[in-house]
């Protein structure tokens, strides 16, 4: 733990036990150990016999929240699962089911699971990760139930509006400026076009089982970057993603790429 865990935990802790509902913002960069806090946060509403649910921007993000509140949960017997457009509908109204029966104490899924209002049932905490990337209606829909519920929100980047409750006093705010010691700091080179440099970063990372990406900045022309990187590196397997592929391609790729 770093001292601004501690600190924050702290501070989550006394909110948890005061008699009015927590609304705080959790601000920290990324790796700081937002999400490790919210999964404590998780296993005191649990352990108060609370249920839980989570909510990302996007569903892959949703993936990941739940295998980290898995890997660190399982071994105390808590039950996690997720609700996403990867499910067939057969696998959601099986867990619709789970979670109207209680046997689910963690339900991670993307904004749709606001308008469900199965998914609303005895909750006793939300935790909203990167909420600056939810929209003004989904915030609403928040804010319309939060007057009996904890309310755990994280972001890297808070939008000004947010920032500003929670400096006026409106929400409570728990800042991480500390680095957890393991963390090293971030190395930014600047050179020219380097095939050389290009491939010695590619292989250093293939060499200690690392993954990368490679940023361009036109949509165009990017087939031939990969054609020129397929060519420089044979061996190495490079997909390709853009914002103007379809949503559903992204996420496919993307979910290869962090599998």
């Amino acid at each position: 733990e770093t001292l601004d865990q501690k600190r924050v935990w702290q501070e989550i802790s006394n909110d948890m036990s005061s008699h009015s509902p927590m609304d705080r913002l959790l601000c920290g960069d990324v790796g700081f150990g937002k999400t490790e806090i919210a999964i404590r946060t998780a296993f005191r509403a649990i352990l108060n016999g609370k249920f839980v649910l989570v909510l990302a921007p996007t569903t892959i993000l949703a993936q990941q929240l739940e295998s980290s509140f898995k890997d660190r949960l399982k071994s105390f017997g808590a039950h996690i699962n997720s609700v996403s457009r990867f499910k067939t509908k057969g696998a959601v109204q099986k867990i619709k089911e789970a979670w109207s029966a209680g046997k689910i104490d963690v339900l991670v899924g993307t904004h749709a699971v606001l308008y469900d209002d199965i998914y609303l049932n005895n909750i006793g905490l939300i935790v909203v990760d990167e909420e600056h990337r939810f929209g003004v209606k989904q915030k609403e829909k928040i804010r319309s139930i939060k007057h009996t519920i904890d309310v755990l929100s994280m972001s890297a980047t808070p939008i000004p509006r947010t920032l500003n409750l929670a400096l006026a006093g409106i929400r409570e705010i728990s800042t991480l400026n500390t680095p957890p010691k393991s963390r090293l700091p971030i190395e930014t080179q600047v050179s020219y076009l380097n095939d050389a440099l290009i491939k010695a970063a590619i292989l250093n990372e293939k060499y200690r089982n690392g993954q990368l990406f490679f940023v361009h900045n036109d949509v165009k022309t990017l087939p031939n970057y990969v054609a020129y990187l397929q060519k420089l590196l044979p061996a190495i397997s490079i997909d390709i993603i853009n914002g103007q592929m379809p949503s559903r391609k992204i996420e496919f790729v993307m979910s290869r790429f962090i599998n």
